[in-house]
């Protein structure tokens, strides 16, 4: 079965609205299945700034439960597949409340990505972005 998902996917800067504190001039973002079919996914780019910034991997296990963020006690990611070509991701404090979120669409074409994301940076900024994604190559 074909997921919309799996593939490379390349920013597309002129779609995009992006943070003040987080304006990529370029980025790619990879998502693959492991063998337990989670997403991983990988993100890389350069800031505005020219500098290079490669993101932490995610696993996102589209089946609606909590799992326990690596390296991040008390935090708890949750991923859903509300839709063939939408997946939403939460990361929820012990409280209850929001870290992170975000949510990924993938066009009926299958060849843009858009993305909502929210939450706090390393330097526990808040962002806000809406970027959108060209796939670059599909994986099969």
């Amino acid at each position: 079965m074909h997921d919309p998902f799996i593939g490379t996917w390349t920013l597309n800067p002129a779609k995009s609205q992006f943070d003040v504190n987080h304006r990529p001039s370029e980025a790619t973002m990879r998502w693959e299945l492991d063998a337990d079919g989670a997403y991983v996914m990988n993100a890389e780019g350069t800031s505005d700034k020219g500098e290079r910034v490669v993101e932490r991997p995610q696993r996102l296990v589209p089946d609606g439960q909590p799992y326990s963020v690596p390296d991040f006690p008390g935090l708890r990611a949750i991923t859903g597949r509300p839709q063939t070509n939408a997946t939403r991701a939460e990361v929820r404090r012990e409280d209850g409340t929001i870290a992170g979120e975000g949510t990924y669409v993938v066009a009926d074409d299958g060849r843009s990505m858009s993305a909502t994301t929210a939450g706090f940076d390393t330097q526990l900024r808040r962002f806000e972005m809406r970027t959108v994604w060209d796939l670059l190559t599909p994986n099969s």
